[in-house]
């Protein structure tokens, strides 16, 4: 029987400064020193992105501290990573992040049941600021409505 994904990292900040459109899975090439140190859940998505070049996509800025126990083997904790995707999503891609306005943004990072690391990017379109005023306002209306159903079951 399969485990469920063991979460390792989420991007809070991109669901604020972005509009999802659609998200995609991508595998990531790793050192091994590296995934030992995302088994300690030692990951940043904070302020990352991804690029299409030449054909292939790269995630930049995602920090992956450096193994604790590791030796000179250990990698720049924010160099550039290839993500692994299919030839026919990497064109798609290309093609949707050559519109003005769209980016790509990884969204979370974690261990699929079979134990291999995966990231979830998604291709986003920038929130102008009165959006994410909005997006606030609307997030503060549900917790006051949850928050009157639930008092309202108690009493």
């Amino acid at each position: 029987m399969a485990t469920a994904e063991r979460h390792i990292a989420t991007n809070k900040k991109a669901y604020h400064d972005y509009f999802i459109d659609e998200t995609f899975e991508a595998g990531i090439e790793l050192t091994g020193t590296e995934v030992k140190s995302l088994r300690q859940n030692k990951a940043s998505l904070r302020d990352s992105f991804a690029v299409v070049r030449k054909g292939e996509v790269f995630l930049h800025n995602v920090h992956i501290s450096a193994y604790s126990h590791g030796n000179r083997a250990n990698a720049d904790p924010t160099r550039a990573r290839k993500l692994l995707l299919h030839k026919k999503e990497i064109r798609y891609l290309a093609g949707k992040t050559a519109e003005k306005g769209a980016t790509l943004v990884p969204l979370k990072l974690y261990f699929s049941p079979s134990n291999l690391v995966k990231v979830e990017i998604g291709l986003a379109r920038g929130k102008k600021m009165h959006d994410k005023r909005a997006s606030i306002a609307d997030r503060d209306h549900k917790r006051d409505v949850e928050r009157a159903l639930r008092d309202r079951q108690k009493g």
